[in-house]
């Protein structure tokens, strides 16, 4: 197992907890299909503070340690609606 696929299986557990936490819509870890050292996080959140309250301090030190890189964007959707 590579380190993506480690990685990945050992984060199943936050991604249990945060589909759990109250305010979470989604949230997943993906393998990148073009960059093999890459991993994609997509969360949506009711509210800002539902997405404070989940992430706390942040990432554990063990976690933490294998972040390469990371770049956060917090995008406002007014509105989604049916195709």
């Amino acid at each position: 197992m590579d380190d993506r696929e480690a990685y990945l299986a050992g984060s199943r557990e936050v991604v249990e907890l945060a589909r759990a936490a109250p305010g979470c819509l989604d949230f997943a870890l993906s393998a990148d299909l073009v960059e093999p050292d890459r991993i994609n996080v997509y969360e949506r959140w009711e509210t800002d503070e539902d997405l404070e309250r989940f992430r706390g301090s942040g990432p554990e030190p063990e976690q933490a340690a294998q972040i390469r890189g990371a770049e956060v964007m917090r995008y406002r959707i007014s509105g989604v609606e049916a195709p």
